[in-house]
């Protein structure tokens, strides 16, 4: 063990924690002891004082207190492993008072690029890849590399791997001249310098709190978490200083091991060690922290991994576009007989890229077949949705929607790079066999440009398209004898478990009832299991015997029943990855739904951010519940509380998204096609007082039903 190292760790925990008096001194004196301190769109405050001593911290006054007690308690003279790493959790508790002074009086010192402090909507929004592993892990990233080439390499190498990156100091301003892709769009986020690394800290506790059931103060709960569940790893580059090193060495606390490019007198074995090379500094930090990929060659001239799945192309930087109302545009999967493929084959039917202009725009046609011998009809749609993410898993490229309202672009710098409408049908082929080879044995691809050719070929998607929708039509909750499991999530959330049914899709959203079938047939041990509904204990409420049993023994025995069909007596749990929270609203005899996009107040008197701290974690939380944008327009969206007569307030966003199915179920429902008039939205109001009288007005239907409470 390196006792220069150690010794390093103790001298930076005093110099950063003597700095951060100094500043958190001169704060007080300034602002005043009683000014609220907090970092902005966060229901944790501070988080690493949060997650770690479960102290609420509200104003500046409260922070002196907390920092002459770390003081005390972390910094021991006596150099060893364990007293490095408490050096280097004072070091955290520094940096979040250095970093949280710079948001005083609603003050945002990030500036483009830099982004800062990451809300909770960000947190939230890459759940659910965080916990079905598309992200594989972190890297934090600290320093200066040798030079901006050698860093654009590096960090290209990381997101063709699909690793969620934090960079912290010079790097970022090498990768900017550069022109590598910076910012939340490409999970890439360049925090900003020195003491901003906290940010990559108090992002991974927020995991803990939000996704992991751990409470505020369960200390050493939270580190086995984060040594358990958040993959992350530190590469140190450039020149080493004391206070680095002691919030590196903070890091290792966490179970995050640190791998610099400078030589070291001594290494820490498996956690904090050396290596020049930086190709091998990559591998070998993965290799330290557990983390395997399955690495597929795809044969195109651009990065493709999840890392570019945000990218946005305007239309200034588009080469090409298809679809979009401007062209048509479909794509189709199809299950066929295996003497009906050629494995591999890609064919173009009309304009190649090399055909065309810049700022052209061509109809698009891609038929997608596939043989297998466990391939089902029912997964063609499953596999068909993935298009989407494979697609916009390429730098440069850009897909919405799906079926006959897809719409593409290849921006200018793909194809620049060599970039080829046939190189679609290799990002397909490749995904596809290495994702699902338990049911996909060979993939043909045929992609049509040329406009008649789309017209005729449009009309097989379609009436495909229609058989799917007259199927699944047809899918009620009676009429299914299985329900599906889905503990996805509990890589992070340990004891949530979300109940599938045909009429309820997944809180993330991304889960129906034939997903999830779909994934059990692919993958048999896999987090989607079926569960025989068997008695029915509640038919109005929704509960069963054999659900409830399967909840005891998979949430660990924390939970012994569940009700589908209701908000107000045993519901659902709740992980962190739902698209939506409902939440009680007493006053108005009804419910509030908020939504992730939505960051502003609620009538409820908490913003999303602030709800899904309370009712996240795997937490069975009566009157309040994660769910699926789509449950509020499903027939079995809470019948037992009275439906989605209930509902007086939401986003205008989601109505706006919603608005067609919210007419057509509320028509159905006999509650009026004006119904959607009724329901309150932030134009109108976001507190109770101001969204009372509109309902009253409009007289909302829930303010004449049985009482929820």
């Amino acid at each position: 063990m390196s006792t220069t190292l150690f010794k390093s760790a103790y001298d930076g925990a005093i110099i950063a924690t003597s700095y951060a008096q100094i500043l958190l001194e001169r704060a007080i004196k300034e602002h005043g002891a009683d000014t609220p301190v907090k970092y902005p769109d966060t229901a944790y405050r501070l988080p690493v004082i949060t997650a770690l001593t479960g102290e609420e911290v509200n104003v500046l006054g409260d922070l002196p207190p907390i920092l002459n007690r770390v003081r005390c308690t972390h910094l021991r003279e006596e150099l060893n492993f364990e007293n490095a790493k408490l050096a280097g959790e004072a070091t955290h508790y520094a940096a979040e008072i250095i970093e949280a002074l710079r948001y005083l009086n609603g003050a945002n010192p990030a500036t483009e690029p830099w982004t800062g402090f990451l809300s909770d909507p960000i947190l939230r929004k890459f759940g659910v890849p965080l916990v079905d592993f598309t992200i594989p892990g972190v890297a934090v990233i600290i320093g200066k590399a040798r030079s901006g080439k050698e860093a654009a390499k590096m960090i290209k190498n990381l997101q063709a791997k699909g690793m969620m990156i934090f960079l912290v100091n010079d790097i970022i301003e090498q990768l900017l001249e550069e022109n590598v892709k910076l910012g939340v769009d490409y999970i890439a986020f360049p925090v900003g310098d020195f003491t901003a690394a906290i940010h990559a800290v108090n992002f991974a506790y927020r995991a803990g709190l939000a996704f992991g059931g751990i409470k505020p103060g369960e200390r050493l709960q939270q580190l086995d978490y984060q040594s358990r569940r958040v993959r992350a790893f530190v590469l140190a580059l450039g020149e080493l200083d004391d206070v680095r090193i002691a919030a590196e060495m903070g890091a290792i606390g966490m179970g995050f091991p640190v791998v610099t490019d400078q030589p070291l007198a001594e290494e820490i074995p498996d956690w904090f060690v050396s290596e020049p090379d930086y190709d091998k500094m990559v591998k070998l930090a993965l290799e330290l922290r557990g983390i395997k990929l399955k690495i597929v060659d795809i044969p195109v001239p651009i990065t493709v991994g999840p890392a570019f799945e945000g990218e946005t192309i305007r239309r200034a930087d588009t080469y090409l576009e298809f679809g979009g109302g401007k062209t048509t545009a479909f794509e189709l999967v199809r299950m066929v007989p295996a003497d009906q493929i050629e494995d591999g084959k890609i064919t173009v039917v009309g304009p190649e890229i090399t055909d065309i202009k810049v700022g052209d725009r061509l109809p698009l046609g891609i038929m997608v077949d596939i043989y297998g011998r466990k391939m089902q009809e029912d997964f063609e749609g499953v596999l068909e949705r993935r298009i989407h993410y494979f697609v916009n898993y390429g730098e440069g490229l850009w897909h919405v929607a799906q079926r006959d309202l897809a719409w593409l672009r290849i921006s200018k710098t793909a194809a620049e790079a060599g970039f080829k409408i046939r190189d679609y049908g290799e990002i397909l082929i490749a995904k596809f066999k290495s994702d699902y080879p338990a049911i996909v044995d060979r993939v043909q691809i045929t992609i049509y440009t040329d406009k008649a050719q789309v017209d005729e070929k449009i009309k097989i998607a379609r009436a495909k398209y229609a058989a799917r929708d007259d199927r699944l039509r047809g899918l009620t909750d009676e009429s299914v004898e299985n329900f599906y499991s889905c503990i996805l999530c509990q890589s992070f959330a340990p004891n949530h478990v979300c109940i599938v049914t045909p009429e309820r899709v997944g809180l993330c959203g991304a889960v129906s009832w034939l997903d999830a079938k779909a994934s059990n047939e692919i993958t048999p041990t896999g987090p989607n299991q079926p569960i025989a509904k068997g008695a029915c204990l509640d038919a109005e409420k929704g509960m069963w015997q054999n659900v409830n049993e399967y909840l005891y023994n998979n949430s660990h025995q924390t939970l012994e029943e569940v009700n589908l069909y209701t908000l107000m007596d045993r519901p659902m749990t709740s992980c962190g990855c739902f698209e939506a929270i409902m939440a009680i609203v007493p006053e108005a005899n009804g419910i509030m739904v908020t939504t992730r996009e939505h960051s502003g107040d609620t009538p409820c008197g908490m913003s999303f951010s602030t709800l899904a701290g309370a009712v996240g974690g795997g937490l069975q939380s009566p009157g309040f519940m994660g769910i699926g944008r789509r449950y509020l327009v499903s027939n079995k969206f809470i019948p037992a509380d009275g439906g989605i007569g209930r509902i007086v307030w939401m986003p205008k966003e989601l109505k706006t998204f919603l608005h067609d199915d919210i007419v057509e179920q509320s028509k159905k429902l006999g509650l009026g096609e004006d119904f959607i008039d009724k329901i309150a939205d932030e134009t109108v109001g976001s507190t109770i007082d101001e969204i009372l009288p509109f309902l009253e007005e409009k007289q909302h239907p829930a303010m004449a039903m049985e009482p929820m409470i």
